[in-house]
């Protein structure tokens, strides 16, 4: 078994797509998806979609919150919420379901959210989408934290991961800052998997390097990047 772990598809389901078929992703291997499937990309229902067939079909797919994820959940019961979001990032979901109130997105879709989980632990990995807040006594207990929290490094208590590495997502990285996390992976004990794929041809500055959909290939520590084909 190999065991893999994608993070902030983003909608993007043609790049999420071509990554697995670069992987070679068979049912003998473990797929951990980060969370944040939806929202900013093309198609945040076509990603959902495959997801559910990889699971119907026999795939070992587990999946994680993101918040995202977390936002459409809110919006259900929070008008200003469904607003803001519409007016940001929210459009090209309910665009992709068909939808104007995400009330109106089918209940599979919602339930499959609902239930998503906050981390994972697998093997000497702690998985989780955004990061670990380390003033907390314990670090996995704050749910919000876990789906929104950055800049956590310099706060790491390592006696307390006791030679866990943190993967996770969340903070869009370039490529080849990636690449220097995991020459580090050994000392620093973490690796940010969101390679900013939803931002492919960004003009702006503070998104150099970005456009790609990165795999971590848990099991022999390597990385593999999928151009954004969306």
């Amino acid at each position: 078994m190999t065991k893999f772990a994608i993070s902030d598809i983003h909608g993007c389901a043609k790049t999420f797509v071509a990554l697995l078929d670069q992987i070679a992703l068979s049912k003998n291997d473990a797929l951990y998806l980060l969370g944040d499937y939806i929202d900013r990309g093309p198609d945040s229902k076509a990603v959902v979609d495959e997801i559910f067939r990889l699971q119907k079909e026999g795939y070992q797919v587990h999946c994680l919150r993101g918040n995202h994820e977390q936002i459409l959940l809110r919006s259900l019961y929070d008008p200003v919420g469904l607003e803001n979001w519409l007016l940001t990032d929210g459009k090209k979901t309910m665009d992709s379901f068909g939808v104007e109130s995400t009330g109106d997105i089918p209940g599979l879709y919602l339930d499959f959210m609902r239930e998503l989980d906050y981390h994972f632990e697998v093997d000497e990995f702690i998985l989780v989408h955004a990061g670990l807040n380390f003033n907390l006594f314990d670090p996995l207990q704050d749910d919000r934290d876990l789906l929104i929290i950055r800049r956590w490094y310099d706060h790491i208590r390592y006696d307390w991961l006791d030679g866990r590495i943190v993967l996770h997502g969340h903070t869009p990285m370039p490529w080849y800052d990636i690449q220097g996390q995991l020459a580090l992976l050994e000392t620093q004990r973490y690796l940010d998997l969101d390679a900013g794929c939803v931002y492919a041809g960004s003009d702006r500055p503070d998104r150099a390097g970005l456009g790609t959909l990165c795999a971590f290939d848990m099991s022999n520590r390597r990385l593999i990047f999928q151009e954004n084909v969306d």
